[in-house]
């Protein structure tokens, strides 16, 4: 797949412009999990642009916490680090990778992955990448993926929560 047919697959959502009473448009045609997440989020957040980490509490989250990426934005080469780690996350990746930058540590496309990470830094908005992706066991299909910005000035995004869509896939 070519990067045009891999950016069909992205949506982008201006959130501090949509409308706080029924979500933005592109909820509809997401899976439950992807909307819950959202909901959350935007909840959290109150009137900011963006929630603060300690905002989002793991106790309200723990049926998606297997799922769950924590992503630390640093300002050196390692642009993104896992600050935490899904067992169901680790589980497919075959290791931990809590501690290590996200580029060393990806079964994406690096580079779709840079992107992911970087229109949230950019945007300070919610984006979603719904381009299906197989572990690299085969066993596992990561589907919609909601990454969702974090910040304790509203001004620069410093943590993003990410959450995948998963499905066991067995392919051969």
């Amino acid at each position: 797949m070519d990067d045009c047919d891999r950016g069909s697959h992205l949506m982008t959502m201006p959130a501090a412009l949509e409308p706080r009473h029924d979500g933005p448009q592109w909820l509809v045609d997401m899976p439950p999990e992807i909307e819950a997440l959202y909901r959350y989020w935007d909840k959290k957040r109150g009137l900011r642009r963006m929630p603060r980490r300690a905002d989002v509490d793991p106790a309200d989250l723990t049926a998606h916490l297997p799922s769950i990426l924590l992503v630390d934005v640093v300002p050196d080469d390692r642009l993104y680090v896992y600050r935490l780690v899904g067992t169901r996350e680790a589980k497919i990746r075959g290791n931990d990778p809590t501690g290590k930058p996200v580029m060393d540590n990806t079964f994406l496309d690096r580079a779709q992955a840079l992107r992911n990470y970087d229109h949230v830094v950019l945007s300070k908005a919610p984006h979603v990448d719904a381009t299906p992706t197989t572990s690299e066991d085969r066993e596992w299909l990561d589907m919609e993926s909601i990454f969702l910005p974090l910040s304790e000035d509203d001004n620069e995004v410093d943590k993003i929560l990410v959450y995948t869509v998963q499905k066991r896939a067995f392919l051969p």
